[in-house]
């Protein structure tokens, strides 16, 4: 089977807050470094990832301020927004950022926030039910044609978005998730796929080590291709992946086998996880280029914490 090869690129995702100046700064420095995407999660309580900014407001003015970077969502959670209402303050955003929108979504799982705003967290397969219809309307409407839609958790009666496509079919969509079903789904609809090697199947972040594996993330790419069927090729693959540079690559895979309990494992168990980086920087780079040849991992996205740290393995590979 034909694993996807695309050029390699690179993206940070929001978790360094600031007074307005310094973070339109900040990001304007992403852009700098050559970074491709600049990405917000959509959470409304702290929880496990910190304080959050509402993501379309700060990303319109991350692009309002920026000229190449690309912005985008890490994921949406569909249940938050009616996917009429998204398809409208998408296109929008892509067409006000001169085509630089990608628009991340998934099915939404964290459990505390859903309780917080008094919202029902359905079972994990009414959600991803309930996401694929908003993925067929998303669809449509961004892609600029008149969608009527009766399904089991929404109807469409003719409606047609405005503001036209900047690129034909709307924005990029990427679909992040890790279990069978949803990955399958996005194996069907999305253009780029951001696994989880963490499982939130039971509305937190669980973090044992398991799904890390690379035999686990071989399991879950073959969900992706069971969905894509011949298009699987052309799928863009993502990771966050845990960065950490250094001459000492067992020395800090025990390092953190002791900061995350993975008691278990070993360190070399640790370093062949797909979504762990651990070497100098030219292991790093070698490393990448190995495991998008056996895996097809090509878009990296770090913490904008690692913003400087990450970037020379940015500077060698972007682009190729």
């Amino acid at each position: 089977m034909t694993v996807p090869h695309h050029p390699f690129r690179f993206g940070v995702i929001n978790e360094t807050l600031a007074a307005a100046e310094r973070w339109q700064h900040h990001v304007r420095r992403v852009e700098a470094l050559g970074y491709a995407t600049f990405l917000i999660r959509d959470h409304i309580l702290p929880d496990f990832f910190g304080s959050q900014l509402a993501p379309l407001t700060a990303l319109a003015t991350a692009a309002a301020v920026t000229e190449r970077l690309h912005v985008g969502t890490l994921v949406f959670s569909n249940d938050f927004r009616h996917p009429a209402f998204l398809a409208k303050e998408a296109a929008t955003l892509d067409a006000l950022s001169g085509g630089r929108f990608e628009l991340g979504i998934g099915a939404g799982w964290l459990r505390s926030e859903y309780e917080a705003a008094g919202l029902t967290l359905d079972s994990a397969g009414t959600r991803i039910d309930r996401l694929e219809e908003s993925l067929q309307i998303l669809r449509g409407l961004l892609g600029g044609e008149p969608v009527d839609f009766d399904g089991c958790h929404y109807a469409i009666d003719g409606i047609e978005n405005y503001p036209p496509p900047v690129r034909p079919g709307g924005p990029p969509l990427l679909i992040g998730g890790g279990k069978p079903k949803m990955l399958r789904l996005a194996g069907r609809y999305a253009d780029t796929v951001s696994i989880l090697t963490t499982s939130v199947a039971s509305g937190v972040v669980d973090p044992a080590p398991g799904e890390r594996l690379p035999e686990e993330v071989e399991r879950k790419l073959g969900w992706i291709r069971e969905g894509a069927g011949e298009r699987y090729p052309e799928i863009e693959l993502s990771l966050i992946p845990t960065l950490m540079v250094t001459e000492d690559r067992l020395g800090a895979a025990a390092e953190l086998i002791a900061e995350r309990d993975w008691a278990d494992l070993t360190p070399e168990a640790v370093l062949s996880m797909p979504s762990v980086l651990i070497g100098t920087y030219d292991q790093i780079c070698a490393t990448l280029v190995e495991r998008r040849q056996r895996y097809g991992f090509s878009y990296y996205i770090f913490s904008d914490a690692l913003v400087d740290i990450a970037a020379p393995v940015v500077s060698a590979l972007a682009g190729s």
